[in-house]
């Protein structure tokens, strides 16, 4: 993988993400996932994207390279991670939703609680997050040449099998076929519709 692979429209790059890995080491060890769920996420094209309004301090990793990774943190508790795409000053990214623990099991299980099972590990993106030992200090990594979090090839996802649905808990732009991942697997998130979205009269 290069960065001209990830230097292409969040919506083109994001289910091509599926079946890649993502390994995170940190002094405990390492865990990686394989990709299974991405949401992509267009800058200031879009409503429910982080740069909708313009560069910030918090956003600026967003306007970068790509290849890089931007993280937040949802609701001041889980830190996301997000797969910085499109060129140079361009902001846009890919949430990583939910994967696969492929390796470090017993690790990424320690952070998540010894009761969760092992669909569940990494099933949505806080506890993508949680389960990799991603915090704010990873924002701006470089996932292509970088040690201690790295983006890489995995497994080839058949295109029958990479669906297409709304994107989860925005209330922007919720409809938007940008939310990609894996039919039939376990450890994709499930849909859920925001709740500060407003019933259209007549539904």
């Amino acid at each position: 993988m290069n960065q001209d692979f990830l230097a292409r429209a969040a919506e083109e790059v994001a289910p091509e993400l599926l079946g890649k890995t993502l390994s995170c080491e940190t002094t405990e060890g390492v865990v990686t996932i394989v990709i299974t769920e991405t949401e992509a996420y267009s800058g200031t094209a879009d409503p429910a994207s982080h740069a909708y309004r313009g560069r910030s301090a918090r956003n600026a990793t967003m306007f970068g390279p790509a290849g890089h990774l931007y993280v937040y943190r949802s609701h001041g508790i889980h830190w996301c991670a997000n797969v910085v795409t499109a060129t140079d000053g361009v902001a846009a990214g890919v949430l990583i939703r939910a994967g696969r623990v492929v390796a470090g099991e017993d690790l990424a299980r320690e952070r998540r609680g010894e009761r969760v099972e092992s669909t569940r590990l990494a099933k949505g993106p806080g506890n993508v997050g949680q389960a990799l030992g991603i915090t704010g200090e990873h924002n701006g990594a470089d996932l292509l040449t970088g040690t201690s979090i790295r983006l890489s090839e995995g497994e080839s996802v058949p295109t029958e099998l990479i669906q297409a649905g709304p994107r989860v808990g925005v209330s922007k732009a919720h409809d938007w076929q940008h939310r990609f991942y894996v039919a039939d697997d376990p450890t994709v998130s499930a849909y859920r519709l925001s709740p500060r979205v407003k019933p259209v009269a007549g539904d």
